[in-house]
C-alpha cells in the first residue's frame, strides 16, 4: 500500500523512520544487483528500492523473527496476528499482560505476533529494551489501533525477494560482493544527552561503533562495493565521514508525540564509492 508521495509504508512504526526522506536515500543509492541493509530497523529502504536481490539483517531478533514468520507464512501468520487487534486489547491492563507474555515467552511465533501488537499499542511506537533484554516501552493510550493488513500484504510481496538474518553490522558488511550496494541506517549520534542512553536492542550502539562503521564503510568502498550511511550532522560524524561524498539537510524529528515538540535537526548522508 503506497501514499500520495508513492511511498510503501512499512507495517511497522519506528523511530527515525526514513519515509521523510526515502527520496533523498533513493537518488543516492547506486544501482547493483543486490541491497543490503544492516541496520533494517521497519525496512523502509527495502520497501521502496527494487533491487533484485536483498539481504535484509538486524541484531534486533524480535524484527528478523516478525519478517520471517511473514515471510514464510504469508496470509495464515497475518491471520494469526489479526486476533490480538481487537478493541478489548486496547487497554492498559491487557497492553501490561502480554507484554509480560511476550518477554516471557519462548515460542518464537507468539513472540513474533505480541511483537506486532506491542509496536502498535506502545507510546509513540518505540522499540526499546532494557538492560536484561525486556522489552519495557509503556502503553501508549491511543484512541483506536488499527490492524496494519494492507501494509503487511505489500511486505509480504517484497519479501520474495529477500532473505532475513539476524546478524551484526560488521559480519555483514564485510559478507558483501562485488555488485552490491549497501545502505546503514545505525542507532543516530546523539545530538544531547537526553538521548545517548537508548537502547534499542540491550546494549548502547556506541561512540567507538559508529567509528567503526565508517571504517569498514571504506573499506567496503575501496573493494568497489559502494556504502550509503544516515546519520545526525554533527561535528563527530562529519569527521568520521570525512572521506565520503556528503549530503545535508534538515528534517523534522518524530519521536516526541506532540506535534510542537518535534524540532528540526540536521541530517547526513554519506555516499562511500
Amino acid at each position: 500500500m503506497t501514499t500520495k508521495r508513492n511511498i510503501n509504508v512499512p507495517f511497522l512504526k519506528w523511530a527515525g523512520g526514513k519515509a521523510k526522506i526515502i527520496d533523498r536515500i533513493k537518488e543516492l543509492l547506486p544501482e547493483g544487483k543486490k541491497l543490503i541493509e544492516p541496520f533494517c530497523g521497519s525496512a523502509t529502504v527495502f520497501l521502496n528500492t527494487n533491487y533484485k536481490h536483498n539481504l535484509i539483517a538486524d541484531t534486533n531478533n524480535d524484527v528478523i523473527n516478525i519478517y520471517t514468520h511473514l515471510q514464510n507464512e504469508k496470509i495464515e501468520f497475518l491471520e494469526f496476528c489479526r486476533q490480538y487487534f481487537i478493541p478489548e486489547n486496547n487497554e492498559a491492563e491487557k497492553f501490561y499482560d502480554y507484554r509480560k507474555e511476550f518477554n516471557e515467552t519462548d515460542d518464537k511465533r507468539l513472540r513474533a505476533a505480541l511483537f506486532l501488537y506491542l509496536n502498535k499499542h506502545s507510546y509513540n511506537g518505540l522499540c526499546r529494551y532494557n538492560s536484561s533484554g525486556g522489552f519495557n516501552v509503556p502503553f501508549g493510550k491511543y484512541k483506536k489501533v488499527t490492524f496494519p493488513e494492507n501494509y503487511i500484504l505489500n511486505f509480504i510481496k517484497k519479501a520474495k525477494n529477500a532473505e532475513f538474518v539476524v546478524q551484526d553490522f560488521e559480519a555483514t558488511i564485510q559478507n558483501a560482493q562485488a555488485g552490491d550496494v549497501i545502505y546503514c541506517d545505525p542507532p543516530y549520534v546523539p545530538l544531547n544527552a537526553s538521548n545517548s542512553t537508548f537502547r534499542y536492542v540491550e546494549k548502547i550502539f556506541s561512540m567507538a561503533q559508529q567509528e567503526k562503521l565508517a571504517k569498514l564503510a571504506g573499506e567496503s568502498a575501496d573493494k568497489g562495493i559502494p556504502v550509503l550511511v544516515s546519520n545526525h550532522l554533527t561535528e563527530f560524524t562529519e569527521e568520521i565521514y570525512k572521506n565520503a561524498e556528503l549530503t545535508k539537510f534538515s528534517v523534522r524529528r518524530s519521536i516526541s508525540c506532540k506535534g510542537d515538540q518535534r524540532e528540526k535537526a540536521s541530517e547526513v548522508l554519506a555516499l562511500f564509492r
